[in-house]
């Protein structure tokens, strides 16, 4: 297999394609999709850097993907319907699609931390936010972000 120059690997800074409103709390962090730098077609591979203060999504399920997470270094907050747990280097943590269990990692340390997030590549998916109104639907070719009852944000 061909080594991942991660010098190479471009880096994606703060929330990514979520509607301008939602954007402030994913300022810190960082992505690397290391899945795609390899050619992976089945699963994908995300390196994230979290800043202080930073979140890594949105409180979010998904309705087809499967998530894992693998905290390299620093320490997250894994936050989920049941409550929180810390976690540190060598913790893990999985989501199983369709699992109404809305989570994410936050970084209320005064360092980076680093994790990989590893998740299926799904034809479809359907993903709730049961914090905010906003859910995500890809189609396989076209993804849109829409409030909770359909409408679809034009930013």
């Amino acid at each position: 297999m061909p080594k991942i120059d991660l010098a190479k690997v471009p880096v994606q800074k703060g929330a990514g394609r979520y509607p301008k409103q939602f954007c402030a709390p994913l300022d810190g962090r960082e992505k690397q999709a290391l899945g795609n730098a390899a050619g992976l077609t089945q699963f994908g591979v995300n390196l994230t850097r979290l800043k202080p203060g930073a979140i890594s999504a949105l409180r979010h399920w998904h309705e087809q993907e499967d998530e894992l997470v693998y905290v390299l270094d620093g320490e997250l907050m894994l936050i989920e319907d049941e409550g929180e747990t810390l976690l540190r280097p060598g913790d893990a943590a999985g989501f199983i699609a369709g699992v109404a269990n809305g989570h994410h990692l936050a970084n209320r340390s005064q360092r980076d931390a680093l994790f990989l997030v590893i998740g299926t590549r799904t034809s479809e998916d359907r993903v709730h936010y049961p914090d905010n109104d906003l859910a995500y639907e890809y189609d396989g070719t076209s993804f849109t972000f829409t409030d909770k009852s359909g409408e679809p944000y034009t930013e």
